[in-house]
């Protein structure tokens, strides 16, 4: 319990500040609803001034800004590009930053089992991203009310905003996975941008290209918005993969930090 709230008290500071920063974002997106809403006709010659690629790039329709379940279709993938920022520089410093900082002998010296050590931090880790996520949810509905003027069906507005959640426990999963694998990390942020932008890339080049595998490789493309909407609900074998995924990289961070030796300070 003492490491589990240690952990919490050293990240609370960069969570806050994460959290205030994805419902700042979903404002000042929100903002723009009104004057999208109002002027559907003029925004859709712009865009069809655009070519299709690129549109299908940034996840544009012509019609998705006419309605809030469209527009918010829109602005949620850009707050998860953040946010699994956020998730990928937690899991990949939690465990690592011990080496870095030439605490992980000492911290190893007390009586607990590497496991323990292991366990709080990654519950630590999924109880920031519930508080960012608890926090946002219960924040933007708000402000779809106040700012934008609208609302959006209960289901959809869940549905929608719990992609953020589950592509946050995809990078943490993976940056637990790479924290115990390569301890030497020099740059947290460097390895977390280039990983993030790096699967967002793909997903860019899946909606390009369209019906490809790619989509089952990068988490972006887990969460089709469009069949959100229309269908309430996700799609399963993606649901499927992303829980296997997450199993074998918090069994394979048990089983490479039990066996590895610990760097000596």
């Amino acid at each position: 319990m003492n490491m589990l709230m240690h952990e919490l008290r050293q990240n609370q500071k960069t969570t806050i500040i994460w959290t205030l920063s994805l419902v700042a974002g979903a404002a000042l997106y929100l903002s723009l609803f009104p004057a999208f809403a109002n002027e559907t006709a003029a925004l859709r010659k712009i865009l069809e001034g655009y070519p299709p690629d690129f549109r299908k790039a940034l996840g544009i329709t012509i019609d998705s800004f006419a309605s809030i379940s469209g527009f918010y279709s829109f602005i949620i993938a850009f707050i998860m590009l953040a946010g699994s920022i956020q998730a990928m520089i937690l899991g990949t410093s939690i465990v690592s930053k011990e080496e870095r900082g030439k605490t992980a002998e000492f911290l190893l010296t007390k009586p607990v089992h590497r496991s323990q050590i292991l366990t709080a931090k990654l519950v630590a880790a999924l109880i920031l991203i519930l508080i960012t996520n608890v926090v946002y949810m219960i924040s933007v509905p708000l402000l779809l009310n106040a700012i934008a003027g609208a609302t959006i069906a209960l289901k959809t507005f869940l549905l929608l905003s719990l992609t953020l959640f589950f592509v946050q426990l995809f990078f943490l999963g993976l940056g637990f996975l790479i924290s115990v694998s390569a301890p030497k990390i020099r740059s947290v942020l460097a390895v977390s941008l280039t990983t993030v932008f790096g699967f967002y890339t793909a997903g860019i080049l899946d909606s390009i290209i369209g019906n490809t595998a790619i989509r089952y490789l990068t988490p972006f493309k887990y969460f089709d918005f469009s069949y959100i909407v229309k269908n309430g609900s996700y799609e399963i074998r993606f649901m499927v993969i992303e829980v296997v995924i997450l199993i074998l990289a918090i069994t394979t961070s048990y089983y490479i930090y039990m066996k590895r030796d610990i760097r000596s300070t």
